[in-house]
């Protein structure tokens, strides 16, 4: 069995065939998979499956994209949700990204914050998006004592030398698509050198399919060519991928055996 640690099952692209692509993922032996909410709207829908279906599990939270709209009564509703729902198992994804200029960086700083003090109230993993902006990320899970609860880094593109900044603060590295493509040095260079003990897999979809589906809809049934493809580059067997990202799964979000 396989996890799917973070997908987006919520995404208007799957409104079509929604059910198939649970089916597809079922029968590609992606045994749960996690729905990532980052707005009012998409944890609305992230909780409802999680209602609807016993192996989908939900992590809620605000994007960094989209602080400069995130408000107080946000927060506490997210809080409010996390407490009341037996299957919220995570807050985020919550980060920082300086690829857009949405949200200025002082705002998503200050909203990262307060995302990580909720999951330490909350005694939840932390799930983090970083796009270009990692010396801060570091910075701020250090200074805010996120080894407190721990958490995800999710769809790492970093350094081996990041990484194991982030393992050192209790945090998993979760691999997605890119550890497939062609170019994509440094998360093949995680795949090898970071320990199974510290990894992760996830699709990020309907974003980020995997080769040889680059540049089409990403759904969780392409799990296992990530597996496969750390399985290649660490030079053991698929199955013990599959089995150890489980258990790390598992542990990290405190999922039902």
């Amino acid at each position: 069995m396989l996890v799917d640690t973070h997908v987006h099952l919520n995404d208007e692209q799957y409104e079509e065939d929604l059910d198939e692509v649970i089916r597809r993922a079922l029968d590609a032996g992606v045994g749960k998979m996690v729905v990532v909410g980052f707005d009012r709207p998409t944890i609305k829908r992230a909780l409802e499956l999680a209602d609807e279906h016993p192996f989908i599990y939900a992590v809620i939270g605000w994007h960094p994209v989209d602080a400069v709209d995130c408000t107080e009564e946000d927060l506490e509703w997210i809080e409010k949700l996390a407490k009341e729902h037996p299957k919220v198992v995570g807050i985020g994804e919550t980060g920082l990204d300086y690829h857009w200029d949405k949200s200025p960086k002082d705002i998503q700083q200050e909203l990262f914050r307060k995302q990580i003090a909720l999951a330490k109230r909350l005694r939840l993993p932390v799930i983090i998006h970083n796009r270009d902006a990692t010396a801060d990320v570091v910075r701020i899970l250090r200074e805010e004592d996120a080894a407190e609860t721990g958490g995800i880094m999710h769809c790492f593109s970093g350094s081996v030398e990041t990484a194991r900044e982030c393992i050192a603060m209790n945090f998993m590295i979760s691999l997605g698509g890119p550890v497939t493509f062609k170019n994509a040095r440094m998360p093949k260079e995680v795949a090898k050198e970071i320990p199974l003990e510290h990894l992760l897999v996830e699709t990020d979809a309907p974003y980020l399919a995997p080769h040889p589906n680059r540049g089409k809809r990403n759904e969780p049934s392409y799990v296992p060519l990530v597996a496969e493809q750390i399985a290649a580059l660490k030079d053991i067997p698929v199955e013990e991928v599959a089995r150890k990202t489980t258990e790390n799964a598992v542990r990290i979000y405190g999922l039902d055996e």
